[in-house]
């Protein structure tokens, strides 16, 4: 059961990565892998002011809003710089990596004893279950792990309305009119080029909030922890289509959270089998393809099959 909870847990957490994606990927369709880099960034900065005492909650907010400059630095390259949009990723992930490193000062930064929100989240929920295991459908629930899930939960649903009620304000439509019809944006006198810069800006805020999340359950950050979340939050992304059948924005935003959640659990299910963690790339890898090519099969099968006979 502990599995189990850990594994929604993290896919809760993860899901600010896919929304991150979602909004990069699907929305202004712009192939954006500063992702790996703005995740480690967030997580960087949030370990490193924790361990001065530094509030948790300010030090998330300064997580977002080092993502979100990130993703500013990448926007600019593609749009006022003329950089190939996936070549200006690049660029920005690469000199993250260094960044990082002169933010946290080392590889990596451990968070035990320190005060974050996890801690917080914990102490509430034993507060509230006066220190006693939950009976769950029969399943033995500790107070600790019922609070995280919970939190996480709460977390993430908070961020997926706000996303949602702001792509519904005026700025949100012009961002999304601007992904799917640059020329006419341009001719309604949007500056179409300050809405790809603010959405990318958005798009790493939320990723790099992701990693500052996982640093505070996890209980450390490391330096390479971001390796591998584009992969990571374009696969739940996917998976969400998959499981909504639809782009519609309300059904996409939830869609991208359910795919999440369930491609960390087809993850812990595999280590339950006994997969090799060193594998656990290539098997993400695979469930990508998967995922990817598996849309086509189904329409391929439906063309195929045999309509009902006629009397």
């Amino acid at each position: 059961m502990s599995l189990l909870l850990g594994s929604l847990t993290l896919g809760f957490i993860f899901s600010f990565i896919a929304l991150g994606v979602y909004i990069s990927f699907r929305i202004f369709a712009f192939p954006d892998i500063t992702a790996d880099g703005s995740s480690t960034l967030g997580a960087a900065l949030a370990a490193m002011l924790l361990i001065h005492n530094i509030n948790p909650l300010l030090a998330t907010a300064a997580a977002f809003a080092g993502g979100f400059l990130a993703g500013t630095f990448t926007g600019t390259l593609a749009t006022k710089f003329k950089v190939n949009g996936l070549l200006a990723g690049i660029l920005v992930m690469t000199g993250l990596y260094s960044v990082n490193l002169h933010i946290m000062r080392r590889s990596n930064i451990s968070l035990l004893g320190t005060s974050t929100l996890s801690t917080y989240a914990d102490e509430i929920g034993t507060a509230l279950a006066h220190n006693r295991t939950l009976n769950v459908m029969g399943w033995e629930i500790t107070a600790p792990e019922a609070s995280l899930l919970a939190a996480s939960f709460l977390l993430v649903a908070l961020a997926g309305c706000v996303m949602y009620m702001f792509f519904q304000t005026n700025l949100g439509t012009a961002m999304r009119a601007t992904g799917d019809n640059s020329d006419m944006i341009r001719a309604l006198g949007v500056n179409d080029e300050n809405m790809i810069i603010l959405g990318l800006a958005v798009s790493n805020g939320l990723i790099a909030l992701g990693g500052a999340l996982l640093a505070q359950y996890q209980g450390f950050a490391d330096v390479q922890m971001g390796i591998g979340m584009v992969v990571w939050g374009l696969a739940s992304v996917i998976i969400g289509e998959a499981l909504v059948g639809t782009r519609q924005l309300g059904l996409s935003i939830t869609g991208a959270i359910m795919g999440s959640v369930l491609f960390r659990l087809l993850v812990a299910i595999a280590l339950r089998l006994g997969l090799d963690p060193n594998d656990l790339k290539l098997v993400t890898a695979v469930f990508v393809f998967l995922a990817l090519i598996a849309p086509g099969l189904l329409k391929q099968v439906k063309i195929r099959r045999p309509g009902p006979a006629r009397a």
